[in-house]
């Protein structure tokens, strides 16, 4: 664990630098080469609103249209994911609790399943992310209820409540997908969006999550300083000032806003927001004040690495984006938990 201040925020520093790697490779990626050179010019043509006379139209329409958003896509889908599995294992004192244990990505994936198969997604763009808010919202709500005992949540209740509401959303899934084969159309749309992917992403999709995650961010970074707290306990928060039950509201709205954005735009993907935050917590230290920015670069990292091995490794393959974090993040997670013997309350 890193101990000073300053190695902390180099660490940070070397996340973002990462990031930025990243991101510039996932743009280099794809059936079409392009050199890093042809590919700064047209960034920078963008910002001045001139394209050079030897960039051909089809290289910009590849790299803004296509390429760039996906990316952008990725990196606030990841940063979601595990900023929201952050505050949940923070609020609840639990390095397994996430948006995918406790029902809220499921949830989500729900929503948006009911938009696309009662055709609410062909009226509007935001009918698939409102839909994946509210399923988010009503599974969350659900599991809060269920493990809560005058306002406080028994964990152990929490994570087996999540499981269950889980498996019926789960369920209810299946059940609508097995009713829409006669539509092959409504069925595939509904495999593609339960499997996760990146794929046919456009600025379309980009402006409904970029709004929702950067505001969404930028709330969380208020609290801090209580999710420390309730990290020592609700009496000892309670003690100290902090409103236990306003700030667990709030941080589940913004929480569950910010999945609902990311599953209505990529799909159902996994493990994100369970691993990432418990990895970089190990690295971090407790405090959410390194934790929040480690947490947003390291889930844009995470995502856009998978991409990218999907992308240099299975080119010819259509295997989802979610297939690829589920695989690799349950087996390193399950080594974690060996390494690290987490005990379940």
């Amino acid at each position: 664990m890193l101990n000073s201040p300053l190695s902390k925020q180099l660490f940070i520093g070397l996340l973002a630098a990462l990031f930025l790697v990243l991101a510039l490779l996932a743009i280099l990626q794809g059936p079409v080469d392009l050199n890093i050179n042809t590919v700064v010019e047209i960034l920078k043509a963008q910002l001045v609103n001139y394209l050079p006379e030897h960039i051909l139209k089809w290289q910009q329409s590849i790299i803004i249209d296509v390429r760039l958003p996906r990316v952008i896509i990725a990196m606030f889908a990841g940063a979601s994911l595990a900023l929201c599995g952050l505050i949940m294992q923070g609020m609840f004192r639990n390095p397994l609790a996430s948006p995918s244990v406790l029902g809220v990505s499921s949830g989500a994936s729900l929503g948006a399943v009911i938009a696309i198969y009662f055709g609410f997604s062909l009226f509007s763009a935001w009918a698939i992310p409102l839909f994946a808010f509210i399923g988010a919202g009503l599974s969350l709500s659900i599991v809060y209820r269920i493990a809560s005992n005058q306002g406080q949540a028994n964990i152990a209740t929490l994570l087996l409540a999540g499981v269950a509401i889980s498996a019926l959303n789960v369920a209810a899934i299946s059940l609508l997908l097995g009713l829409s084969l006669s539509n092959w159309d409504v069925a595939r749309m509904i495999i593609y969006w339960t499997m996760g992917g990146l794929d046919g992403r456009t600025w379309d999709h980009v402006f409904i999550i970029l709004p929702i995650i950067c505001s969404g961010f930028i709330l969380l970074l208020f609290y801090n300083k209580p999710l420390d707290l309730l990290l020592l306990g609700e009496q000892h928060a309670l003690s100290v000032g902090v409103d236990v039950k306003r700030t667990r509201r709030n941080l589940l709205i913004i929480s569950t806003a910010m999945v609902g954005a990311s599953v209505s735009v990529v799909g159902g993907i996994g493990f994100i927001g369970l691993v990432v935050p418990h990895i970089l917590r190990l690295i971090l230290g407790p405090s959410h004040r390194y934790l929040l920015p480690a947490c947003l670069f390291g889930g844009a990292i995470t995502l856009l690495s998978a991409d990218l091995f999907l992308t240099l490794f299975f080119k010819a393959s259509a295997i989802p984006l979610g297939v690829i974090t589920a695989g690799l993040g349950a087996p390193f997670f399950l080594f974690l938990l060996i390494r690290q013997r987490v005990e379940i309350n």
